[in-house]
């Protein structure tokens, strides 16, 4: 029988109010430097249990480049983004630590939630938007890459 970890939600949440800039004493502007979500399914770990509640907290520089030299990511480039992922995703329910192989075991639907969510997170809302290589038409923002693995490939 499984167990539930995190109550069911009708659908996937950010804690919108962790994306708020706020004033710090000398009149600069802060921004949180983690976010709440609720995953649209959740993980299942090996005893059934289903965790969607989670933290992923802002990437540094060195949560971008660590993952570039692992062997697994040298042999497939898109696997650097599950080392990514599991680099900046501090909490998921009451799962002791969140692996490379706690990311493989998403379902795609949240693996997709978590990329989104990582986007939304870190990357320049000044930043041109996404383009197509060819007609130089904006595209989507779920198709621009994560981790420098571009969705587009160039011919």
């Amino acid at each position: 029988m499984a167990v539930m970890a995190d109550p069911p939600a009708a659908e996937a949440t950010v804690d919108e109010t962790s994306f708020a800039s706020f004033a710090s004493p000398g009149g600069l502007t802060a921004v949180q430097a983690d976010v709440g979500f609720t995953l649209p399914q959740g993980y299942r770990d090996a005893s059934g249990t289903v965790h969607r509640d989670g933290r992923m907290r802002l990437a540094t520089a060195r949560d971008e480049l660590a993952p570039l030299v692992d062997p697994r990511v040298v042999r497939n480039r898109a696997y650097l983004v599950v080392l990514l992922l599991a680099r900046v995703v501090t909490r998921l329910g009451t799962v002791p630590e969140v692996t490379p192989e706690v990311i493989e075991g998403l379902y795609t639907t949240d693996f997709s939630y978590l990329q989104r969510l990582y986007r939304r997170l870190n990357l320049d809302p000044a930043e041109a938007p996404p383009t197509c290589p060819h007609c130089g038409e904006s595209l989507p923002p779920e198709v621009g890459g994560l981790g420098g693995a571009p969705a587009t490939p160039l011919t």
